[in-house]
């Protein structure tokens, strides 16, 4: 990783999630059961996104961040994952990282058994275990961010991840990140329209970026979608899935808030 380019929040995350794994090399806590194998060639969260392609809502569980704070005791995360799963998302989020967003994998396995959602592992990824723990927790596919990591690095663990039956999502953010890409063939390409210096919105940067995205690969804008018209206005710009987090976490009423998303 090239310290030198990543924006100081995410080098104090990291930093943190490194401190973590060394202190805990082993395996953490079972989750609740055994992911069932898979292949990356065959991956259901994959085929959950292109059976919904245009329309496909990741609905995603988070238990706080940075700039919301803690959202334990306002976020019933099991009832809202069995929620997601009734009212229309192709698949789910779960935010695991526990410093900044107060998750785990523990959490992911248990809102993957509750909603029966092929899952993402949301993590800032720095070691090969974290994927193993997110493989062991049920998940299907794994966030790399783009930003993280030299070209090198980053196809080193998308390819770790799919020995291991993940699809990684790779998220890019700006010209930088996506020259990473080039050259190599992805399943899913995100684009957060969330700037990781500022942790301002923009959903110029998805319209932006969108034209070079690598066409083989379904396209996942995250970040910023607050209704159904702005996800309209990506659906209409070429956009395959919606990552969507703090627009459901916060509703007041998040199955309200689901159906005005999935029924756009």
């Amino acid at each position: 990783m090239n310290e030198t380019t990543v924006p100081d929040v995410l080098l104090k995350i990291t930093a943190q999630r490194r401190k973590r794994i060394s202190e805990a090399r082993e395996t953490p806590a079972r989750p609740r059961r055994e992911a069932i194998t898979q292949s990356a060639a065959n991956n259901p969260f994959v085929a959950a996104l292109e059976a919904q392609r245009g329309r496909a809502v990741i609905a995603e569980i988070k238990m706080g961040s940075p700039r919301l704070g803690e959202l334990t005791g306002r976020v019933e995360p099991l009832r809202l994952a069995r929620a997601y799963a009734e009212h229309g998302a192709a698949a789910l989020s779960v935010v695991v990282e526990p410093d900044f967003f107060y998750g785990s994998y523990e959490l992911l396995g248990a809102c993957h058994e509750a909603s029966g959602l092929p899952a993402i592992a949301k993590d800032f990824i720095v070691d090969p275990v974290q994927l193993r723990w997110a493989r062991r927790a049920g998940a299907s596919a794994v966030l790399l961010i783009a930003a993280l990591y030299g070209r090198a690095e980053l196809l080193a663990y998308a390819q770790q991840a799919r020995q291991l039956g993940l699809v990684p999502l790779v998220e890019i953010h700006d010209l930088a990140d996506l020259m990473k890409l080039d050259g190599a063939l992805w399943e899913l390409v995100g684009v957060n329209n969330r700037d990781l210096r500022t942790f301002e919105v923009e959903l110029g940067t998805s319209m932006a970026l969108l034209p070079s995205l690598p066409s083989g690969a379904l396209k996942v804008a995250e970040s910023g979608i607050a209704g159904a018209a702005d996800l309209d206005l990506l659906r209409g710009a070429g956009f395959d899935a919606f990552l969507i987090g703090e627009a459901l976490v916060t509703a007041g009423d998040p199955v309200a808030k689901l159906r005005e998303l999935c029924g756009s």
